[in-house]
């Protein structure tokens, strides 16, 4: 259970800033003054005892309001859910970059001192996610989910390859079937011991345990679906009321946004992290702006499967399109356009959800 017991700094201590370089069995702490001067660099375990120990032994060199955590997404995870709850402004510390790197060694205590001066200077600004809410839930069902997807379609695509080599009147039994029936008839598959071939045995049951496996996994892959849909639809009824957002498109958006949407500084700011925002490259009398190849690429392609639904199926889309067709937009450009528009629209759609549901308690 996450501790929320609030820090106790010493009197008239001076603030300073914590940074962490987080590693899979140990983290180094580094505390850094107002002023920039390293005041201590120490190592802690990765556990729960660690993590207590490591934030007492920062509160006592000064007030901790700030922390910069380098790698909170994994390794870090777990400390910046303590540091928050312990009240401290918890941010993502950036990596020096590959210049940086050539021209300086490379050591933990280096990084971690780097974490917190990163912070101090205000490099590093994007507040961690809080990683304690039904977005977390909503992150851990639908990766399960991706991987049940994945491991089913490699086993589709063993079972047809082995069907190519097998021996042609078993061949010829399954190849007209379509896929569930393909699957089904594999599953019912016999070694049939009447037949002394071994590799005619040794195919069938290959067949059989692969037909099986891609049962279990579809099964699987329903379950979390309809999990994943629970819960979107009791946290963030509006997002399904929109037209075009499913839940797979739904997960990746919130999941992109994190429990504490707060964090982020505005609705072009979640554009610019789903890389739906234009980016200036303009020379001389040119003014241009080309699309923007940064940004979580899998809510890009989230926000583009929404904007072809909407295409397809939304007559306030469809108006807009022909629209800007006749000012001379090219398909890219407009659908450019519409995925920053859905990308404003679905900020506002998680924010007004929790301002509504903060009025209501």
């Amino acid at each position: 259970m996450v501790s929320t017991v609030p820090l106790h700094f010493p009197e008239g201590a001076e603030e300073v800033v914590l940074g962490v370089d987080t590693h899979r069995d140990t983290h180094v702490a580094a505390v850094v003054s107002a002023m920039g001067k390293t005041l201590a660099v120490a190592s802690f375990p990765a556990t729960a005892v660690g993590y207590d120990q490591l934030i007492e032994w920062a509160a006592r060199l000064g007030v901790v309001r700030r922390a910069g955590v380098e790698g909170s997404g994994n390794y870090g995870a777990a400390l910046s859910r303590l540091l928050r709850s312990r009240g401290i402004d918890v941010f993502e510390a950036p990596g020096p970059g590959r210049s940086a790197r050539r021209r300086t060694s490379k050591s933990d205590q280096g990084d971690a001192q780097a974490a917190a001066r990163a912070v101090l200077s205000g490099r590093a600004c994007s507040r961690v996610k809080a990683g304690n809410g039904p977005v977390e839930v909503a992150r851990m069902y639908n990766a399960a989910r991706d991987s049940a997807v994945k491991a089913r379609t490699q086993a589709i695509n063993q079972l047809k390859a082995i069907l190519v080599t097998t021996e042609p009147a078993l061949r010829e039994r399954l190849a007209k079937l379509q896929r569930r029936a393909l699957i089904r008839a594999c599953a019912d598959l016999g070694e049939d011991d009447a037949d002394d071939d071994p590799v005619v045995r040794a195919t069938r049951f290959t067949l059989r345990s692969l037909a099986e496996r891609i049962e279990h996994l579809t099964m699987q892959a329903r379950e979390l679906e309809r999990r994943l849909t629970e819960v979107i639809e009791s946290h963030y009824p509006a997002l399904f009321a929109a037209t075009g957002i499913g839940p797979r498109s739904a997960a990746v958006l919130l999941i992109t946004m994190g429990d504490n949407a707060e964090r982020l500084r505005g609705e072009a700011s979640f554009a610019a992290l789903c890389g739906a925002s234009p980016v200036e490259y303009s020379s001389g009398g040119r003014c241009h702006r080309r699309l923007n190849r940064g940004g979580n690429r899998q809510a890009n392609a989230a926000l583009y499967r929404i904007v072809l639904t909407r295409l397809r199926w939304d007559p306030r889309t469809q108006v807009y399109y022909e629209r800007r067709v006749a000012q001379g937009k090219t398909r890219r450009e407009i659908i450019r356009c519409l995925k920053r528009y859905v990308a404003r629209e679905v900020y506002g759609l998680v924010l007004g959800h929790r301002r509504d549901v903060g009025e209501s308690q």
